[in-house]
């Protein structure tokens, strides 16, 4: 390939560039600009307070409690969503009457809206005409206030974002599994290798690629959930379930307040970043000792 030729076919990637540029670069830096001003969002006047918004993240009284659901959603999600994705590829990836129908059905509500999602759980939780509590009194039993304790309310959360993907995990851990030379597994049933021997050994090990792609987009996924919760609590941060993407939309559209939202964001971005390359880190890592 000539200088001439690859020059040309580097104009190809300027769309995207400038598509990155426009909608993301652009952005990030204007939200930094914005981190340092007082201003309320709406109107076009504002002046510059220095870090008067990032020593108010110091004393927020929410702020802690949003960390901490934040970390709770990216890796309660990731948890579940891969161990049930994996258990079910393992499953999937048997021979029986029907599985291409169930392969679907487990990875339907990953189609949906998340916020679609969000709003059909809330009328399957919420305390009068739910779902829940229309089966529990026709059982005898009382109406429960599921969404009233945060606690309660995080694992409730975690669960239905877990329903909702754990069939993308699925999808990728089959491909991981279809991916596995059949020459290995036939060695190890020649040498009498058991179920879980053959799961330790051979499949785990070359599934690592698979296990890091889904950990990773679990993960980021889960740091920063925003439909669900929106959907299923109000938008204050006082019910204990928000998380910093739901806070900062409060902070920007309820308070008024979108130099310090901007400031929310930036911590946002920079935990992800920071938590998604150390993970990448650490699974690039057991990849190479299991080679």
């Amino acid at each position: 390939m000539t200088q001439r030729t690859r020059a040309i076919m580097n104009l190809f990637y300027l769309p995207a560039l400038l598509l990155f540029a426009v909608f993301v670069v652009y952005p990030f830096f204007e939200g930094i600009r914005i981190s340092f001003t007082n201003w309320n969002g709406y109107l076009p006047n504002y002046r510059y307070v220095g870090f008067a918004n990032y020593r108010r993240l110091l004393t927020d009284p929410y702020f802690s409690s949003v960390f901490w659901n934040t970390i709770l959603y990216g890796f309660g999600c990731t948890l579940l969503q891969n161990v049930l994705g994996m258990g079910l590829a393992l499953f999937m990836d048997t021979k029986f009457r029907g599985r291409g129908v169930l392969r679907a059905v487990v990875y339907l509500p990953a189609m949906i809206a998340p916020l679609i999602m969000g709003y059909v759980m809330f009328f399957v939780f919420q305390f009068s005409g739910g779902a829940l509590n229309d089966i529990m009194l026709l059982f005898g039993g009382e109406r429960v206030d599921w969404l009233a304790v945060p606690g309660r309310t995080v694992t409730i959360i975690v669960i239905v974002n877990t329903l909702q993907y754990v069939g993308v995990a699925m999808v990728i851990f089959l491909a991981g599994l279809q991916n596995i030379p059949a020459m290995y597994t036939e060695a190890a049933h020649i040498d009498g290798v058991g179920s879980w021997g053959m799961f330790r050994y051979i499949t785990f090990p070359l599934l690592m690629p698979a296990i890091t792609s889904s950990v990773i987009l679990n993960l980021i996924g889960g740091l920063k959930l925003f439909d669900i919760i929106r959907a299923l609590t109000p938008p204050s941060p006082s019910t204990g379930a928000a998380s910093l993407s739901t806070y900062l939309t409060y902070q920007y559209a309820n308070v008024e307040r979108a130099g310090y939202s901007a400031v929310l964001g930036i911590v946002t971005f920079v935990f992800i970043l920071i938590v998604s390359n150390l993970t990448m880190w650490f699974f690039d890592r057991r990849e190479a000792q299991m080679l």
